[in-house]
């Protein structure tokens, strides 16, 4: 029996990004520098406010958007990671999760209410999704290299493909999730498309949302440590640099920092979902 005949789709995909580069190499340099600087800029405006009084504003906020319990445990985690000599790691690292979030809310929270109106689009949004979420990461660092070189912006790169599911998903679940019969009252009472969507469906579906952008933070997160595999600084650097160097002291110190930094954006973020949800009920 004669072998088929083997598809040569990695040569295809070569060519591709051959010619994406060729192509399109100025927009890419464009995107790189963009994202750099909006990394930097965060990395700098952070690092301009001394250390002490930066993480009594996180306490501070953390105590309006959650509550006291989470802000103490902000302020003492904070103040641990400060002790232990990784504070400016944090700040390269929340940059880099800040700016990955940032765009994934702004892309993907668009494309998720265009996807909860228009079912065409949801049945061509859903499976890039599924594409997008069961792709090993390490395949994304392979052509942001290629585009980005290396540095902080593949790691962004990285981190938003990985991130922006969730907010999309969530974005159409919630909106989808609206009670036909309000629905139905609002336009009883002849309201237009954008605004039943702005006061009725957006408001009811904010505490999805907000549970979508929380796990957003949270792949973000979970990508510093690959990152730094590209060049990306912060706290996943010192992990990866101490799992290369065999210093587990060291791996166990940033990763503690890793795991204080997540608990207090997932905290505060998951209490804005349910005061949203509360005001909601009310």
């Amino acid at each position: 029996m004669s072998e088929l005949p083997r598809i040569p789709l990695a040569d295809w995909i070569d060519e591709l990004v051959d010619w994406l580069v060729s192509q399109f190499g100025g927009l890419f340099e464009g995107i790189s520098n963009g994202l750099e600087q909006m990394v930097e800029g965060m990395v700098t405006g952070f690092g301009a406010v001394p250390a002490i009084l930066l993480t009594l504003i996180i306490g501070g906020i953390a105590w309006f958007v959650s509550s006291r319990n989470i802000a103490i445990f902000s302020i003492i985690g904070f103040l641990i990671i400060d002790y232990l000599g990784y504070w400016d790691a944090m700040l390269q690292t929340l940059a880099l999760v800040l700016t990955s979030v940032i765009i994934s809310v702004v892309v993907g929270i668009p494309v998720g209410i265009l996807a909860s109106q228009k079912d065409s689009v949801r049945r061509i949004v859903t499976p890039l999704l599924d594409f997008m979420q069961t792709m090993p990461a390490f395949v994304y660092l392979l052509p942001a290299i290629f585009f980005f070189n290396i540095g902080v912006v593949p790691g962004v790169v990285a981190s938003v493909i990985f991130s922006m599911p969730p907010t999309i998903r969530l974005t159409i679940l919630g909106i989808r999730q609206v009670p036909n019969d309000l629905i139905e009252a609002t336009e009883a009472f002849g309201s237009t498309t954008s605004q039943r969507l702005m006061k009725v469906q957006l408001p009811l579906a904010m505490p999805t949302i907000m549970a979508g952008i929380n796990q957003s933070i949270m792949l973000a997160l979970s990508m510093v440590v690959i990152a730094s595999m590209v060049g990306a600084p912060g706290l996943g650097e010192e992990v990866y640099r101490a799992v290369t160097q065999l210093k587990i002291g060291v791996g166990f110190e940033a990763g503690i920092a890793i795991v204080i930094l997540a608990i207090a954006l997932d905290r505060m973020t998951q209490n804005i979902g349910k005061q949203n949800e509360g005001s909601k009920v009310s």
